[in-house]
């Protein structure tokens, strides 16, 4: 993986990571100064919008790693962080797969069913990739 594509990764999963953590706080955690009001803080929509129009950069940035990164390394059997790549390599569908189905599903059921796996998914993507990136590796790999 080159430096760019790091940092991509990098930038798309603080990006994608931090609005999503704000805006989960806001929907779930945050009290309504009003008690008629349609959300919990004012600037939830624009938190909500930030994390769906963000999102395609970190499947981009995803995609774009695996054949050089994740891929070679599987192939290889580097075994430096590899629990925690294979942790974020399984997360990675349910995520996007739960996200993207949660902005078309119209029924309750499917809603709150995907709304959960995507939440499940998505805290245990951030912890997982946090874990990753400052776990141990060796001092000869250079990124």
């Amino acid at each position: 993986m080159t430096r760019s594509e790091a940092w991509l990764n990098h930038a798309a999963n603080l990006l994608v990571g931090g609005t999503g953590l704000v805006y989960a706080w806001m929907l779930y955690l945050a009290v309504p100064a009003d008690d008629f009001a349609v959300v919990n803080h004012p600037l939830q929509p624009a938190f909500h919008t930030a994390h769906i129009v963000a999102a395609p950069l970190l499947v981009f940035g995803c995609g774009l790693v695996f054949r050089r990164h994740v891929w070679a390394r599987v192939r290889s059997g580097y075994p430096h962080r590899r629990k925690t790549g294979l942790v974020l390599f399984l997360l990675l569908g349910p995520m996007i797969l739960s996200g993207y189905l949660l902005q078309v599903s119209v029924e309750d059921v499917w809603r709150v069913t995907w709304r959960w796996t995507h939440v499940a998914t998505s805290l245990l993507w951030v912890l997982g990739y946090a874990v990753h990136q400052f776990s141990r590796r060796p001092r000869a790999e250079e990124g």
